[in-house]
Parts: structure tokens; C-alpha cells; sequence
């Protein structure tokens, strides 16, 4: 009997082989050859699977999308099982924390959504729509947990949850970019993120800790 493919796992071994050679070469340089290559496929099959490479980019891009929600979904996992229930600012905490480039997968995911973005914004052939409706979905998540903390009585009333959810998820790009670019280390952002979370959380938080960047 000839062998069953299972396509999606041959589109996640080509999208990943993508994301390899985007990470050393970048995206604008990145041809379908080499992600043939990388993945140790013809590149026939690369065009089986992606006509184009405008396909391929935005597949690998939701790819990395996913991980990235598979990554804070981990973190919040092991809060739960090290302290029973996950807070909302626990959650809210993992997302923001998973965002920042402190590792080489993390680097790589800011490096190439970034990059994705920029091109985009030239290249009308790249899609933005679905990565936009990803970021949407984040926005709502962390939306919902700073209702659910305001219901609880964490958060300050006078707020406005998807106003504060938005300015979040800015920051958290914003400062990502700043870590890769040089201009902050991880350990810095990482003390913005805390600073706007005891902002937010008050009654659950402790004096901040020392200005790493004085």
C-alpha cells in the first residue's frame, strides 16, 4: 500500500523550514529553493503545497502565531500547577512576559513577525488581514481578564478594559522591538511590563523593584 501523507504535517515541516532560513537570511531574501532545501523536499512539492511565496510567508507567519499561543499557554499551565488557579494578571502576565525576544525562539518570533509586518506595508500581495485578526484575538483574551479582574474587584473601576488591553499589547510590540533594536535589554522591558501590571492590579501588587534603566 503506498504511504498515507499527512498534508498538514507536511505544511508545518515546510513552514518551519521557511522560518529557519528567514531567521539567518531574512524574509525579503528567503526563496522557495532554499525552504526546499532546508526541508529536504523538491521544491515541486514546496509549490504543491504553496503556489506562491506570498502563500508560504503568511502560512509560516500563522505557524509561528500558533506556537507563540502554544508558548503562553505553557506558561500559564505551570503557574497553575505550581499555585492553583491562574489570576488574571497571571495570565495577562504570561502573554506579555512569552512576547518578549528573551530567548532565540522568542527572538525569532519577534524578528520575523515584525519583518512580515514591515514588508507588508510595500507589498500588496502579502496579506496582513488574518495576522491583524490574530492580534485582535490576543486583545480580546487580555480584554476579558481585565474585565474579570474589575468583576473581582482587582482592578481599579475607572478603567476601561479594552482601552488598557490595546495599550498593553502596543507596549508589548513596542517594546520587543526595542530589545531587538538594542535600545532595552530584556530584564528592562521586562520591568516596564511589571510596572504598568502593579498599575493595573493594585491591590495585589508590592512596591515596585528598583529602575533597571537608571
Amino acid at each position: 500500500m503506498p504511504k498515507r501523507v499527512d498534508h498538514e504535517q507536511r505544511r508545518r515541516q515546510i513552514a518551519d523550514a521557511l522560518l529557519r532560513t528567514a531567521a539567518t537570511r531574512g524574509l525579503h531574501a528567503t526563496g522557495m529553493r532554499e525552504v526546499a532545501a532546508e526541508a529536504g523536499v523538491s521544491l515541486r512539492l514546496v509549490q504543491y503545497y504553496f503556489g506562491t511565496k506570498e502563500e508560504l510567508m503568511l502560512a509560516a507567519m500563522q505557524h509561528l502565531a500558533a506556537r507563540f499561543s502554544e508558548r503562553a499557554l505553557a506558561r500559564i499551565r505551570r503557574l497553575k500547577e505550581t499555585g492553583g488557579l491562574a489570576s488574571p494578571r497571571d495570565v495577562i502576565a504570561a502573554i506579555l512576559t512569552e512576547a518578549l525576544p528573551a530567548d532565540d525562539e522568542r527572538r525569532t518570533f519577534t524578528i520575523l513577525y515584525t519583518a512580515y509586518f514591515a514588508l507588508s506595508l510595500t507589498d500588496p500581495a502579502l496579506a496582513i488581514g488574518p495576522l491583524t485578526r490574530n492580534s485582535s484575538a490576543v486583545i480580546d483574551v487580555v480584554a476579558a481578564q481585565l474585565r474579570a479582574a474589575q468583576a473581582a474587584g482587582d482592578m481599579p473601576a475607572c478603567l476601561d478594559p479594552d482601552l488598557e488591553a490595546v495599550s498593553l499589547l502596543a507596549m508589548s510590540a513596542g517594546l520587543g522591538t526595542s530589545v531587538i533594536g538594542g535600545q532595552s535589554s530584556a530584564g528592562q522591558a521586562q520591568a516596564v511590563i511589571d510596572y504598568h501590571l502593579q498599575r493595573l492590579f493594585p491591590a495585589s501588587s508590592v512596591c515596585a523593584s528598583p529602575n533597571p534603566y537608571r
